[in-house]
């Protein structure tokens, strides 16, 4: 089969492609005659953006993050649909779907006033139905739904544009937890399974300023722009979100110019700060971190002087300048990060609290019971990780030389996510886990559920076997207060808790897990108001 490549860009066809052709890389970005979503030709003065989401096909597990989880749906649920709440990536809001809201005195009571004019994709109006049937129907079987669905007694429509949210008790952070909710048109899920619903898939119908153009599995995802947009009119006609699996075919396109964004591993961060054609995106996401968890059901790790001793064996600035190169991490001090410093508690100082004393750390092991024995171990831990993340790998690498100074051993246990997940969420079989994670617009909402116990051994919160009164109570009434300061004092006693115990605590936060970006084609691109989707109505192309 002969494989031909016609994605024209304005003013760059040619030295667009040429480079990957040239460098034999075809195969990862090729399509047999890609043509507009009405079916015609492209024309020559086509605007395209192109970034890289993900090694596997994320129509595997779908498009829509409400029911798919990791940072594959994300980038197209953010782009696709909205929420009626925007959150920034430092979880400032702004009126998303909803132009205006108020709640109660009590806190019992939020009305929402929604935009007016605003059509799905499939020309079909957005109204209050839509919101209602979101919430009573949709919300409760999502990924961030848990907190308002235990809550939530009804949704009263008021109008076609006006809706009142009915509470059974305060929800302290509830704009922050329906700002995660993404909006589903209720024409095209009632009286469907939901969860399976083609709309989840290749018929994603939202609200949002680009829409579904086009599949072709094993090699990309084209969205569309959406000329009937509430908010203005894309910058870019088509936009291409593509598998790549192989890094260095990645790191070339992007220097290259055929990539406008990806993902890199660390080794490429120093090339990337130092060329002109290429820079880090900073802006517009939730903060990324890179943490570390105890599984306690160790015989190894039940006794919390234990882990403290392990955590203050991590040389974590070494973390930050080996694994990460100076330049993609940033080395915890606490348990929150910098846009939740009004969050974090002063009591709390990994540096202070957890010094690399190693004869301090030595001594601590000795009495705890945990003697060096002949073979110069105390004994051997299995730390368990996904091997394609090259981050991770690198990091756990030096975790390893970094536990031999204190006489622990160390298994690498690197899988795939699914054998990661198996692992640490069913059977349990690992020591001590990393991993790379997202936070949220809130303490509560993104990362709480780590803190907390989890009975029912759900994926994507806390593993560790830990279940802590204090610890859940912190957080309890962190969730009742609609007063921010009154929050930050019940997630600070949380955090002095969760030093005493050590279960999960951030190495460092993960810069890298922001991408970067070339700049020869495109200027403001990045995330303002709503996080992760990029500015396309106010973008522009370089000259």
């Amino acid at each position: 089969m002969t494989i031909t490549l016609t994605r024209p860009r304005a003013r760059r066809t040619k030295r667009r492609f040429g480079a990957l052709l040239a460098i034999g890389l075809a195969a990862s970005l090729a399509i047999a005659g890609c043509t507009s979503s009405e079916g015609g030709a492209s024309s020559d003065a086509e605007r395209t953006y192109v970034k890289w989401v993900t090694n596997g096909d994320p129509m595997g597990i779908g498009l829509n993050a409400q029911f798919a989880s990791g940072n594959a749906a994300t980038a197209f649920s953010a782009q696709i649909l909205e929420p009626l709440i925007f959150a920034s990536g430092v979880g400032e809001l702004t009126p998303g779907l909803a132009t205006d809201w108020e709640l109660s005195d009590d806190a019992l009571t939020l009305t929402l006033n929604l935009r007016e004019g605003v059509t799905w994709h499939d020309g079909e109006p957005f109204t209050a139905e839509d919101v209602k049937f979101n919430f009573e129907e949709i919300v409760p079987l999502a990924i961030m739904g848990a907190e308002i669905t235990k809550r939530l007694t009804t949704v009263e429509i008021i109008d076609d544009h006006t809706v009142a949210m009915k509470l059974s008790d305060p929800l302290g952070p509830i704009l922050e937890v329906i700002s995660e909710q993404y909006m589903l048109p209720k024409h095209l899920y009632e009286g469907t399974d939901f969860v399976t619903n083609e709309a989840n898939y290749a018929g994603i119908i939202g609200t949002g300023p680009m829409k579904f153009g086009e599949y072709n599995p094993g090699v990309e995802i084209v969205l569309v722009k959406n000329p009937d947009y509430w908010d203005g009119e894309s910058q870019v006609d088509r936009a291409y979100f593509v598998q790549m699996a192989d890094e260095n075919t990645r790191q070339e396109a992007l220097f290259a110019g055929e990539l406008d964004e990806t993902l890199v591993a660390a080794s490429a961060l120093e090339r990337i700060r130092d060329s002109e054609q290429t820079d880090f995106r900073r802006t517009g996401y939730f903060p990324g971190i890179m943490p570390v968890f105890f599984n306690t059901r160790s015989e190894y790790l039940s006794d919390p002087a234990v882990r403290r001793a392990i955590f203050a064996s991590f040389d974590r600035d070494a973390m930050v300048d080996k694994a990460m190169y100076g330049i993609g991490g940033q080395t915890a001090t606490g348990f929150m990060p910098d846009a939740w410093d009004w969050a974090a508690s002063e009591e709390v100082d990994f540096a202070e609290d957890f010094p690399r004393d190693l004869d301090a750390i030595n001594a601590a092991l000795d009495e705890a019971g945990f003697p060096v024995g002949a073979d110069g171990k105390r004994f051997t831990l299995r730390i368990r990780y996904i091997q394609s993340v090259d981050d991770l790998a690198a990091t756990v690498d030096i975790m390893q030389s970094q536990l031999a100074e204190v006489g622990i051993g160390v298994e690498l246990l690197g899988t795939t996510s699914q054998v990661y997940l198996e692992g640490v969420y069913d059977t349990f079989d690992y020591d001590i886990g990393v991993t790379t994670q997202r936070l949220g617009p809130e303490p509560s909402v993104g990362m709480m559920r780590w803190f907390t116990c989890n009975p029912d051994d759900r994926t994507n919160a806390n593993s560790t076997g830990v279940c802590d009164s204090e610890i859940d109570e912190a957080a309890a009434l962190a969730l009742s207060t609609t007063d921010r300061d009154e929050r930050a004092e019940h997630y600070k006693r949380l955090q002095e808790r969760a030093a005493e115990l050590m279960y999960y605590a951030p190495l460092f936060w993960n810069l890298n897990a922001d991408p970067s970006i070339n700049t020869t084609n495109w200027t403001d691109a990045e995330p303002k108001e709503f996080r992760e989707r990029l500015s396309w109505t106010t973008m522009q192309p370089v000259d």
